[in-house]
């Protein structure tokens, strides 16, 4: 079972002006990133990608398991 709450999320503003989401899960060791669209709400996309996240921890914690 994936535990939200140790998914670390991170925002980062890149030197042009973009933005970018990272999610990781530190005893996996995944990591998620993606360029957010800046006509889009960046909480909509949050949890857009973070349910994404999920599903590929789950599939990992199923294969490995």
């Amino acid at each position: 079972m994936v535990d939200r709450s140790k998914i670390q999320i991170d925002l980062i503003k890149l030197v042009s002006g973009e933005r970018l989401v990272r999610l990781t899960e530190p005893r996996s060791g995944l990591a998620l990133e993606k360029k957010l669209d800046p006509k889009r709400s960046v909480v909509r996309q949050k949890e857009q990608l973070l349910g994404v996240f999920e599903a590929a921890l789950a599939r990992a914690e199923a294969i490995t398991a």
